[in-house]
């Protein structure tokens, strides 16, 4: 009976404070998502207080509110957010890191290589590095400079002296354009790498480096050789280059000339240089395959050389008209001839050097010792090769 009385008496203690809970006010509505938990955190309140007070030795622990559960909620959500804001580069989808890497130029893309051996897998990849390859160095680069490449990195042999080279050419890179910010690698005085890392010897990027550090010397053709040399105008000669990554320009050895040694020229600008357009060494015959397309007006370079010590330079000249012929197209038959009138118009008409004639069947070298030697030609025919060699015309007319 008593334990009835007393669970009458609990159950009207506990609907008491239910009962006289007032209305909520108008702007309570409006808070819709946080409504349900206000009206269940009045209600554990109530029922927490209750027991809190009248059954203490019942409940010795307190409840957790509503209220509670759901500040511990939101704290754990910052939290979260705050983890999301240290996020790492890497913690980006792959399409959007192969993105952003693409964009990145070349000292970027070295940096990046450095900081850890994830992103350093990433950005040595050859795909990366083709297309800064042929937008900078596509024009001066052939088949013989890449040869040359390949001969030298077969011929290092040493894999920590590769290492080593690489850490050196990539720090001297980005040392042009941050000094002193980002570096981190040390060399010591024994001239170690301290961080171990590794570049394929063969890659675009090692390459690349080698290239714009001026480490590597690699063959390619300069206009107008030493300096515009009135005995070199409107030719372009072989040498080895090296680039100066300080002046953005570059320096040419030029094989020697029979007794003469070995010329150097410094400080050409980009304009003055090309790749080969054939794959011919300097001292040997071009086989040409044009002669037979040749027309009066057409734009040519053909090999020549002082003597048979001296390697070939190209030179530019367009194709003349016989002697017998006035130069009229519709009556010019000169096209089905066997002899082939190459002009130089650099020279003065009167020049030894303004005129020479050629076999269309059976060439090969021509020429003396007096006149120089004549050997194969190629035809021009990109307008952008042709307008070159006009933009490097001599201002005034050679004897």
């Amino acid at each position: 009976m008593l334990l009835y009385f007393l669970t009458c008496i609990s159950f009207f203690l506990f609907l008491k404070p239910l009962l006289s809970l007032k209305p909520l006010p108008s702007w309570a509505g409006e808070v819709r998502l946080i409504s349900p938990f206000f009206y269940k955190d009045l209600l554990v309140k109530s029922i927490s207080k209750l027991f809190r007070n009248h059954f203490l030795l019942c409940f010795p622990c307190p409840i957790p509110t509503a209220m509670s559960l759901v500040k511990k909620a939101l704290t754990s959500k910052v939290e979260n957010v705050e983890d999301s804001q240290n996020m790492s580069v890497l913690d980006l989808p792959d399409l959007v890191l192969e993105c952003i890497l693409e964009k990145l130029p070349p000292a970027p893309l070295c940096q990046m290589a450095s900081v850890c051996r994830s992103l350093r897998e990433r950005c040595v990849s050859d795909h990366l590095w083709e297309r800064h390859m042929k937008q900078k160095w596509g024009r001066v680069i052939g088949e013989a400079a890449y040869r040359e490449w390949k001969w030298h990195v077969a011929s290092k042999g040493n894999a920590e002296t590769i290492r080593y080279g690489r850490q050196k050419s990539l720090m001297r890179l980005v040392s042009l354009h941050w000094p002193f910010s980002w570096m981190r690698t040390k060399v010591d005085t024994n001239n170690t790498c301290k961080q171990s890392t590794y570049l394929p010897p063969d890659s675009l990027m090692r390459w690349y480096l080698a290239l714009e550090t001026g480490d590597f010397w690699f063959p390619a053709q300069v206009y107008n050789r030493e300096n515009g040399h009135v005995g070199f105008m409107l030719s372009c000669y072989d040498a080895e280059l090296s680039y100066d990554p300080q002046t953005d320009t570059f320096q040419a050895r030029y094989p020697p000339h029979g007794r003469r040694a070995v010329a150097v020229e410094h400080g050409i600008p980009w304009e003055r240089l090309r790749a080969p357009p054939v794959d011919t060494p300097p001292h040997d015959l071009h086989v040409s395959d044009c002669l037979h397309d040749l027309h009066p007006g057409d734009h040519v370079e053909i090999q020549w050389r002082r003597n048979k010590e001296f390697p070939y330079g190209w030179w530019y000249g367009v194709v003349g008209h016989l002697e017998l012929c006035n130069g009229n197209e519709n009556y010019c038959r000169c096209h089905s001839s066997d002899m082939v009138v190459l002009e130089f118009n650099q020279y003065t008409p009167d020049s030894r050097w303004r005129k020479t004639s050629i076999s269309r069947k059976d060439h090969r070298e021509e020429g003396n010792e007096t006149d120089g030697f004549y050997g194969g030609i190629r035809k021009l025919k990109s307008e952008a090769e042709i307008s070159l060699w006009k933009s490097i015309w001599p201002s005034e007319t050679l004897d």
